[in-house]
């Protein structure tokens, strides 16, 4: 691995989200979108601050989703940490 692409890896372990990280805050902050916020989805932590997390349903469908939007958000910012230095990240 040369020195842009350690560097590149190294970026990203300095931004990606823990998924337990995620849980505990759903957990503490479920109905007040805390989870939410954590992940950078500010339009939608704000609509669960306002409706106390749709009124308890957003909240509750989120302890399904969480592990997923964690992994999708995780993915997107390490194909735009890859992609700023030229680097192609290859899938198998």
């Amino acid at each position: 691995m040369d020195l842009t692409a350690a560097r590149a890896e190294f970026e990203y372990d300095a931004v990606k989200k823990d998924p337990r990280v995620a849980y505990a805050l759903w957990c503490v902050t479920g109905l007040f979108g805390g989870h939410r916020f954590y992940l950078g989805d500010t339009a939608r932590s704000v609509a669960m601050l306002f409706t106390l997390g749709g009124l308890g349903v957003w909240t509750l469908l989120d302890a399904f989703v969480l592990g997923r939007r964690v992994r999708t958000v995780n993915r997107a910012r390490r194909a735009t940490i890859m992609a700023r230095p030229g680097l192609v990240e290859v899938t198998a």
